[in-house]
């Protein structure tokens, strides 16, 4: 595997090539997970001036990190630096990057008390959208000051008040995104909506419906819901090329599809397609729920 040098953190992490982007595996800005960043964008962003570099390039990393850490999809490229750069989202106060510590920790902990490891500490600082490892330091002692955390070297628990702050601030845990592809003129969006969707939402998904995420064109699925997506699940009934479209570019981007096909549009499908993936054949969608739940759970 290609190794190449994370611009935002300075990590040399392996890289995959995917069409125009390059995949960063496992860097600082997104351990244990990735992101992708288009070619062409990467000598633009290399070429910025230090300063831009020393100011920008920490919150794009804490930016990648955070989303990251939410299950999402992050794509950029060099267009994105404006927009990262004026997002009102983004911390700037000791206090804010403080609650931006919190909620990571909350997002990893069952309860309060729970010891969360951070790994690499000194490599942690965009956790808090911090310019260097003094500051996160600094968050981490006041923390523990106003006794929101506890620390023992790279461990850390929230205390409870740490996490009734935390769940305030992130409201209910996020679910992963899923996008649900139909050919709504073969399929009853609303059968789906009451038998399939709550299925796929008690395993952790928080499901999308295809018409909820189209783009500008006539029945153009919004690429970036797709891209966001953390599973995609493909209804091939009505052989719908938007449904092949949007599942073809989340194999592409290494999203995990489902397949799925009612039993009398089943012998409707191209032969080979059989050769590289296997649809749930349905014939109901209390059937279809129970496979895809299994699937999910498996």
């Amino acid at each position: 595997m290609d190794m190449k040098r994370c611009l935002f953190c300075d990590g040399m992490v392996p890289i995959q090539i995917n069409g125009e982007n390059e995949r960063f595996v496992g860097c600082s800005c997104a351990p244990g997970d990735s992101y992708s960043l288009q070619k062409e964008s990467y000598d633009k962003f290399h070429a910025l001036s230090y300063s831009v570099k020393r100011q920008m390039f920490p919150i794009i990393s804490a930016y990648i990190r955070e989303r990251s850490d939410c299950d999402e999809t992050v794509m950029l490229s060099f267009d994105d630096l404006e927009r990262i750069e004026h997002l009102p989202s983004i911390p700037v106060t000791i206090e804010q990057k403080g609650e931006r510590l919190l909620q990571h920790l909350y997002r990893h902990s069952d309860a309060p008390g729970h010891p969360v490891v951070i790994h690499k500490l000194s490599d942690s600082y965009n956790l808090t959208y911090s310019l260097n490892l003094q500051e996160l330091v600094y968050i981490i002692e006041r923390l523990k000051e106003e006794l929101m955390i506890e620390r023992i070297g790279t461990m850390f628990k929230l205390t409870q008040e740490g996490w009734d702050k935390a769940a305030a601030l992130s409201g209910a845990k996020r679910l992963k995104p899923c996008l649900i592809c139909l050919d709504e003129k073969n399929v009853n969006r609303e059968v789906w909506m009451d038998e399939v969707l709550p299925r796929i939402e008690e395993c952790g998904y928080s499901p999308l419906l295809s018409d909820d995420a189209q783009g500008d064109g006539p029945s153009d699925y919004n690429v970036q819901t797709i891209t966001d997506s953390k599973l995609v699940v493909a209804d091939l009934t009505g052989q719908s090329p938007e449904v092949f479209f949007a599942a073809g570019l989340a194999l592409g981007l290494q999203i995990p599809v489902i397949w799925t096909v009612q039993s009398q549009d089943a012998a409707k499908l191209p032969a080979d397609l059989f050769q590289h993936f296997q649809p749930f054949v349905w014939d109901n969608t209390e059937e279809l729920a129970d496979m895809v739940q299994r699937r999910l759970t498996s």
